[in-house]
Formats: C-alpha cells, sequence, structure tokens
C-alpha cells in the first residue's frame, strides 16, 4: 500500500505508524485493505488540558467514512468513548455508514470521581464570584493569547509542572478562576495594556475571594499515598513511596452546612466500546461474506471465558484470493492457538478489581456440567442448542462443572505493573499524569488539598495519560480480527493497540499526530516483535 509524501513513519516487523492526521493517513490506504478497526480516539473531554482532546475529530464523520472505505466488507469497528461523551462518537460512526451492533462496557474500579464540594464551594464564595471569573475569562480571551502560550510561560517560569494546565481556567467558562497576582505577573509580557478592572480583579482575587474559604473549621488531618495506579501498587521517587497529607474541615457558612455531602460526580467506573460493523454487499449473507472477504463473524470460540477444556486450532491461511493469497499472515509459524471451551463471551469485560468487587457481593456460585446436545428437531431448539437445522447432528458446546465468583462468567483484563514501560529503557522519565487504564485513573477530586486538577502521578517513561491495558487490546482484537489479519488504529496514542497486534501476529497500521509519543510507540512495538512468543493467558 502506498503512503504518499507524509512526514515520517515508524516500521517495526508487520507495523507501521505513520506520523500524521489520520484523516491525511487514511487517504493514502487501498480500499477494502484492512480487517478489523480497533481503536481509542479522543472523549472530548479537553481532558488535562490536552488539544487532541477538544477537537471534535471523534465526532467528525469523515474519519469513520474512511474507515470504512479501508475496511473490508463485514470487517468491524470497535472504538472506546468517553460515558459522557460517546453517544455521539456511536452516531458518527452510524452516519459514517456502520451498523451498530452493540456496545462493549468495559468495568474498571481505579476511577476518581472529578467532583465538585459543593459545600465548599459555598465556602469559597463561588456562587458569587462566578461572574468576576468569567469576566476575567472574557478579557483574557479577547488579548489573542492562547492557554497553550500561557502555560508554557508559566512552565518556562518554573511556576508550574511541565504538563501543567492552570492557565486553561483563564480562558475556560466551565472552571473559570482569575490568576493570582505572582502568576499574572508572569503573564505581562503576552498582555496588550492591562485595563483597571482587570487590575482590580487580579489584585482583589486573593483578599477577597478566599476569605471566608480561610475560615473553615479544621476538623482533622488525611495522609496516604501521593496516588495510586489501575494495580493498586504504590508510586515511589527514587524508590520511596511518597505520601501527601491535607486538612478535612466541615463547612463553615450556614448556607455552605445546608448542602454538606454534596457533589457534582459520580465515580467513574466503565467505558463504553462501540461495535459496529461494515454493511455486507447488497443480498450477500454473513457465510458467503467471510468465504469471499475473510471477515464478518465474531471470534467466538477464541474468546470464550472459563472452563480450560481446551480445543487446538491451527492458524488458517487463507485461500483463493482471500488474505495474502493463501500464506498464513504473521511473522511467526504456530504453536497453534488454543480456545478454551467456556462460556459465550459477554458484552461487559471487567478488571480485576472490579472482578473481585463483584465476587464478594456474589459469594461463592455453582455451575453443573454441560455435556454436548443432541437436537431432536428444530421444535425442541433450546438454549444449549441454539444452531437450527441440526437435527440428529451433536452441537459441540460443552462446560465442566465449576464454582466460583460471578466474575467468572466474564473476561478479566489485567493490568501488568510492567505494562506501561515495556520497551522504553532507553526513554528519560516525565511526570506521568496517569497509570491504569481509564480514563476515570486520572481524574483526582478538585477539592484535593493540592487544589490542582488531574493526579499527581510518580515519573515514567510513558507519560500518555490513558493507556490501555494490553491484555484488554488483545483480547478485543482477537474478537474481530482474523488470524494474521491486519488491524488498523487510526488514534495510536502509546501503541498499545500495535503492540497487542504483533504480540499475536497480525498486522498493524496507525496514524499518531502527536510527535512526543513517537518514541514510546516504536519503543513498544519494537519489544512486542521481539518477544519469541507469548504465552499469557487471556482468559
Amino acid at each position: 500500500m502506498g503512503w504518499g509524501e507524509l512526514v515520517s513513519e515508524i516500521v517495526v516487523g508487520d507495523a507501521r505508524v505513520v506520523f500524521g492526521d489520520c484523516r491525511d493517513v487514511l487517504k493514502t490506504l487501498a480500499d477494502c485493505s484492512v480487517d478489523s478497526v480497533v481503536t481509542d480516539p479522543p472523549y472530548e473531554l479537553g481532558f488535562m488540558g490536552k488539544k487532541w482532546d477538544s477537537t471534535g475529530i471523534a465526532y467528525d464523520v469523515t474519519v469513520w467514512q474512511e474507515c470504512l472505505r479501508v475496511l473490508k466488507p463485514g470487517g468491524h469497528i470497535l472504538a472506546f468513548g468517553g460515558s459522557r461523551t460517546w453517544h455521539r462518537l456511536a452516531v458518527a460512526i452510524e452516519d459514517a455508514g456502520f451498523e451498530i451492533r452493540d456496545s462493549i462496557a468495559w468495568m474498571y474500579g481505579s476511577g476518581f470521581p472529578k467532583s465538585l464540594d459543593v459545600s465548599k464551594a459555598i465556602d469559597k464564595g463561588q456562587g458569587k464570584l462566578r461572574g468576576r471569573r468569567l469576566e476575567f475569562v472574557a478579557w483574557m480571551r479577547a488579548t489573542g493569547i492562547t492557554a497553550g502560550a500561557a502555560n508554557k510561560a508559566l512552565q518556562d517560569a518554573g511556576a508550574i509542572s511541565e504538563n501543567g494546565t492552570i492557565a486553561g481556567h483563564y480562558f475556560g467558562s466551565s472552571q473559570p478562576a482569575i490568576a493570582t497576582a505572582d502568576l499574572f505577573d508572569l503573564l505581562r509580557p503576552l498582555l496588550p495594556p492591562v485595563p483597571e478592572h482587570i487590575e482590580r480583579l487580579v489584585a482583589e482575587r486573593t483578599g477577597i475571594e478566599w476569605t471566608e474559604y480561610k475560615k473553615r473549621v479544621v476538623t482533622g488531618q488525611t495522609t496516604k499515598a501521593r496516588s495510586t495506579s489501575g494495580n493498586s501498587a504504590l508510586p515511589t521517587v527514587g524508590g520511596e513511596t511518597v505520601y501527601r497529607t491535607w486538612d478535612e474541615s466541615s463547612a463553615h457558612t450556614s448556607e455552605a452546612k445546608q448542602w454538606e455531602g454534596w457533589g457534582t460526580a459520580l465515580k467513574p467506573a466503565f467505558e463504553p466500546i462501540v461495535v459496529g460493523r461494515k454493511p455486507f454487499a447488497k443480498g450477500s449473507t454473513v457465510a458467503a461474506n467471510v468465504l469471499e472477504h475473510g471477515v464478518g463473524g465474531l471470534n467466538i470460540d477464541a474468546s470464550r471465558i472459563g472452563s480450560r477444556a481446551e480445543k487446538p486450532q491451527k492458524r488458517p491461511a487463507f485461500a483463493n484470493g482471500v488474505g495474502n493469497g493463501g500464506v498464513a499472515y504473521g511473522r511467526r509459524e504456530g504453536p497453534a492457538d488454543t480456545y478454551a471451551q467456556g462460556r459465550w463471551p459477554a458484552n461487559v469485560i471487567l478488571d480485576e478489581y472490579s472482578a473481585g468487587l463483584l465476587d464478594e457481593q456474589s459469594g461463592v456460585l455453582t455451575s453443573g456440567a454441560r455435556k454436548p446436545n443432541v437436537n431432536k428437531s428444530q421444535a425442541s431448539e433450546n438454549v444449549a442448542s441454539f444452531s437450527k437445522g441440526m437435527e440428529g447432528k451433536i452441537y459441540p458446546y460443552t462446560a465442566n462443572a465449576d464454582s466460583g465468583g460471578a466474575s467468572r462468567f466474564f473476561y478479566c483484563a489485567k493490568a501488568s505493573k510492567r505494562d506501561r514501560n515495556e520497551g522504553l529503557d532507553g526513554l528519560e522519565d516525565k511526570q506521568a499524569v496517569g497509570g491504569g487504564g481509564g480514563i476515570g485513573d486520572y481524574l483526582d477530586d478538585v477539592d484535593s488539598a493540592s487544589g490542582k486538577f488531574g493526579s499527581e502521578k510518580a515519573p515514567a517513561k510513558n507519560f500518555h495519560p490513558t493507556v490501555k491495558p494490553t491484555t484488554l487490546m488483545r483480547y478485543l482484537i482477537k474478537l474481530v480480527t482474523p488470524a494474521g489479519g491486519t488491524v488498523l488504529d487510526p488514534f495510536t496514542g502509546s501503541g498499545s493497540t500495535g503492540k497487542a497486534a504483533l504480540l499475536d501476529g497480525y498486522k498493524f497500521v496507525g496514524a499518531e499526530l502527536t510527535e512526543e509519543y513517537l518514541p514510546i510507540i516504536e519503543g513498544r512495538l519494537r519489544w512486542a516483535y521481539e518477544q519469541e512468543g507469548d504465552d499469557e493467558t487471556l482468559f
């Protein structure tokens, strides 16, 4: 396939990632050239002030139209979305021409609520002072400078960390803020002459806005590790765990006391995944489509959950013009895949923490063994034998008797402690803004003692804020992609999809617009490519 005159690309084995806007990269791909699309696009939440998360690209129908064009008929798309915004993502994918087949809920237990404490907000005088903040924001917007330029000035002066984004609140209307006098002085070289009413707002900010809040009654202190990652490991700096202490307080004013215990957000615990499929040719069927194009169904047996009654399956070579003309894809040959003959895969996926919570609630459950069923007639068809037209034939699904918690009915994705930084030994540590996988893992309470928005994390080589667990991406790829097929991810991020694809012998093509993530992508892809084989159990 041709890649045009794009700036640069990363090639590692059967993986290729192009640096550039996915709308440009997709145009260089041939029609019907990929087998599946598995991607984690921006959630359009303006997360952590990242520019790439507030462009509207996830809702751009033309992106998904290009994905539809390059996908083979019957090929599936799996696209992550945010719980607040995924409906718009789903509509854009549907408007592009995909059939919406289902949605998968990835549930995790590591999220933190980005919630405002209503009583504390009243004590701070937020209700009365919002108008003053918006006045400041309106003027800052009118100056013509951007939040990015303001943040850079504060970063260069050492006033905030290199990933700090506090200046975004000087330009946004959802959580507006007035700059303190010291920070405003650092911004003056960028600003036009400051009018008197703005000077007054800045001067009064500390003297008035926080007066009532400083009078609050401190009832105690809380000390805990600075943060936790998705796998519950304590963060360390120089080998030492970092702790943080802050005051606990009760409401001060009578108005605030009436609203103690009220917030503005729920704890994030799931992310939806849109499941779509490219329509078949007019008049075609599932059977005809899979024979012609090699896609169209879900790989149920390879994704079964539960008992380990195993059935060896060779990776098939595609024939009759399908795939690559009869030679199996993938650089590794054998060993054969082993499929678990367990429970039917569900449209809910858990992480280990949420699975533990579910099992704690359910207690120990017991299931009896299920033997092969013989269909005597279509009329006697039951839950265990749902294939029509199999009179007198044995339906091969079996399940051993087992016991355990309710989580054994679902796939549980594991977030390895080393997963994030595998292959990145040569990169320097940077201040990370996350650690577990779901966006909920990076949203701290805005009323934390630090006063910052977003988690403070231990330095990491992979500083991308929303890294998905590799085991999760391997499971999703296997569910919708034929053995050795080509997986497309137009929003490559830190390369989790590509890493997962290479580990299981798939081809991969991706695009990434943020240049600082390219070394991370290359390191993770190279690590996956160099693995002789991966025997990690996904089920």
